[in-house]
């Protein structure tokens, strides 16, 4: 199970600002690309000498993304983090400390982070081993140019390319078949209430169904979409529906949100509109966003239904 500390979200969100446009490598002719290759990645230009066999993946959603693009045979080690697909072959490394020493013994030909916490690409770089960072996507384009970089950069150009179409199309189906008509929501990140405005990558596929974020009335003091919000906030707010992205790490349910003081007069509690929703899929933006997006969209189904 993937869990960005509160605090952490503010600093991964500052990095994605700084890179909101993501170019993308355009395929060869025959649908494949050829090597070497350069990625015009959000940390630089990275250049593939030759197609990858021992990738190792520092980020959960890239992980997440290689084995959706047909890559996962060339993967050869992921952090402790990245618990999906099951047969990921999780390491008790971590992207927040990546231990150089141990990448280089594994013979890695790519790393993929979520972020560089400190010179990290500099010392791959010392010791010949290309690395991508691939910051939170701030959009949907982010996203896709993302899994269409790593469909590159392994020699899964069309693989990549079919993932994206996938996902297009799904979230526009879904997008077109739901309508929240302007319904109120509250997203929890962590039971201190830290929630994510419409300007967050989770805020804006709220926003792609119709509903209205309570968060975004919040004061945001680091302005990074993250604000802590307070129960009174939230409690006069009185959301039509609550999302809570916290059941995995922090134990939060229907029934401890039923519990905390006052909730009991929200119009959530009352009529049960709360979403006990997985974290990991909640806060990563690889190709189980439609699947995030599906369980909002029914949330939204059952609320009007009712």
């Amino acid at each position: 199970m993937i869990r960005t500390p509160a605090a952490l979200f503010a600093a991964l969100a500052l990095v994605a600002a700084a890179c909101t446009a993501l170019d993308s490598t355009s395929p060869a002719p025959d649908g494949s690309a050829g090597f070497p290759i350069t990625i015009d990645a959000p940390s630089g230009p990275v250049t593939v000498d030759a197609r990858p066999t021992k990738i190792v993946s520092l980020s959960p959603t890239a992980t997440e993304i290689l084995f959706a693009i047909e890559a996962g045979d060339q993967v050869a080690a992921v952090d402790d983090q990245s618990n999906y697909p099951e047969d990921a072959p999780v390491t008790d490394m971590t992207g927040f400390s990546p231990n150089i020493e141990a990448i280089a013994a594994l013979g890695a030909d790519l790393v993929v982070l979520g972020f560089d916490p400190g010179e990290v690409v500099a010392a791959l770089d010392a010791v010949g081993i290309p690395a991508i960072v691939h910051p939170a996507a701030v959009d949907l384009d982010d996203a896709y140019t993302q899994i269409e970089q790593l469909g590159a950069a392994t020699g899964h150009v069309a693989e990549a390319a079919a993932v994206v179409a996938g996902m297009r199309e799904n979230i526009a189906r879904i997008a077109g078949e739901t309508d929240a008509g302007g319904a109120t929501y509250y997203h929890e990140l962590d039971p201190t209430l830290y929630s994510a405005t419409s300007a967050t990558f989770a805020g804006a596929i709220y926003g792609m169904l119709g509903l209205v974020n309570i968060a975004d009335a919040a004061p945001d003091p680091d302005g990074f979409g993250y604000p802590q919000l307070s129960p009174e906030h939230i409690v006069s707010e009185d959301p039509d529906l609550v999302f809570l992205a916290d059941t995995k790490c922090c134990g939060q349910n229907t029934a401890t949100v039923a519990d905390r003081p006052g909730w009991n007069t929200m119009r959530a509690v009352q009529r049960g509109t709360i979403v006990e929703l997985d974290d990991d899929v909640a806060s990563r933006w690889g190709p189980r966003v439609v699947e995030f997006m599906e369980t909002v969209a029914a949330a939204i189904g059952a609320l009007v239904d009712g």
